[in-house]
């Protein structure tokens, strides 16, 4: 599945613009900079603390607790790290929305992990994505910025890894809308489908396992028929006086002592 990787845009991890790397990857294209993701991220801080200056509980805080909250922003800092919320806002663009894996509506796609779009996935600081190419459940890739480039991932092995990433405290969110096409998307449709290409080749094993079966029995039916040959009692031949003798008996008398046994056989004769 390496013919589709030239062809996947995949961002380098740079600082901890992880965010940045893991959407631009899931869109196929360099759809956002840390400037746009901080522009976000600092509108919802406005957002949520006009909420919260409007709310009963916050008139009652002391003055410098209000200024505390309105100096720290809950969607980014400044090692480049940005909130889901900051993600999902910025994917409102494209109308796409991402919904928790373990929610009422992402649940169903643990039981066919493999017909979703793409999952983003985030532990603690960190960013990355899952995705599909051209609609098709035979080629997903992980596009973790941290990794050396675009990994295939098979079909069974999807399901596998979604489950190891839960375990290991990942965040999973499940990629609902339509993801604008890219040339990746474009290419893969164009190529064999891997699956087919792996049930081919089981199918070319199963048979060779066949045709050796055949063989083997083969040559085992003609030791069989080998060794009973060899085992059948020679063939009785008989003397010229009408007495049987065995093969192996004519193997071990000389011709001297056939003529005298003949001879023998003459006398008695004459003598009668």
């Amino acid at each position: 599945m390496s013919d589709l990787v030239p062809y996947i845009i995949w961002e380098k991890q740079e600082g901890n613009l992880c965010a940045q790397h893991c959407l631009n990857s899931l869109l196929q294209g360099e759809y956002f900079t840390a400037v746009d993701l901080s522009e976000i991220a600092r509108n919802l801080d406005q957002a949520e603390q006009a909420a919260l200056r409007e709310g009963i509980s916050e008139r009652s805080q002391p003055e410098d607790n209000r200024n505390a909250n309105e100096n720290t922003s809950h969607n980014m800092d400044d090692s480049g790290f940005f909130s889901v919320q900051v993600l999902s806002h910025a994917l409102k663009v494209w109308n796409i929305d991402i919904i928790p894996i373990g929610s009422e509506d992402g649940r169903i796609a643990k039981i066919n992990p493999e017909d979703e779009l793409a999952y983003i996935c985030n532990l603690r600081e960190h960013w990355f994505t899952l995705r599909k190419f051209g609609g098709l459940s035979s080629r997903w890739y992980n596009l973790d910025s941290l990794l050396r480039g675009p990994e295939s991932i098979s079909q069974t092995y999807l399901g596998m890894l979604l489950n190891q990433l839960e375990n290991e405290g990942y965040s999973i969110f499940v990629v609902k809308g339509q993801l604008p096409s890219s040339q990746a998307d474009e290419y893969s449709k164009s190529l064999p489908d891997p699956n087919l290409h792996r049930i081919q080749k089981n199918q070319r094993q199963n048979i060779d396992e066949i045709d050796q079966a055949m063989i083997d029995a083969a040559i085992a039916a003609s030791l069989e028929s080998n060794n009973k040959r060899d085992l059948v009692k020679p063939v009785e031949e008989h003397n010229s006086s009408g007495e049987p003798i065995s093969s192996t008996t004519t193997e071990q008398l000389t011709i001297d002592e056939l003529r005298a046994k003949r001879l023998a056989k003459f006398d008695r004769s004459d003598g009668n």
